[in-house]
């Protein structure tokens, strides 16, 4: 993978009606890792960013749903190192996390 335009995004949401916070929860793991229970961290390039929000978009309510999208940066400029855990580690695919 070309890290050049991959950057690290974390999402978090808040989803009122249980099933669709479970498909919503689905479709990011199939993205990406879940570190917290509404929190995922999730590498990708503009197109897959494009396409994970077309598929969040037919997963929530745009009135009564929300979800954040923080961008942490390009994993070239040191984005795979942004991310710290205090207590009990994450797996994280393909990048690892700095531990404190």
């Amino acid at each position: 993978m070309n890290l050049d335009r991959v950057h690290r995004y974390l999402i978090c949401y808040d989803v009122v009606n249980d099933p669709r916070r479970e498909r919503l929860a689905n479709v990011l793991q199939s993205y990406g890792d879940r570190v917290q229970y509404s929190v995922f961290l999730i590498d990708a390039k503009p197109a897959k960013l494009v396409r994970l929000r077309a598929a969040m978009q037919q997963v929530i309510d745009l009135e009564a749903d929300s979800v954040l999208i923080c961008s942490l940066g390009p994993l070239t400029a040191g984005g795979q190192r942004r991310v710290e855990f205090v207590g009990r580690r994450r797996p994280l695919s393909g990048h690892s996390a700095l531990i404190v």
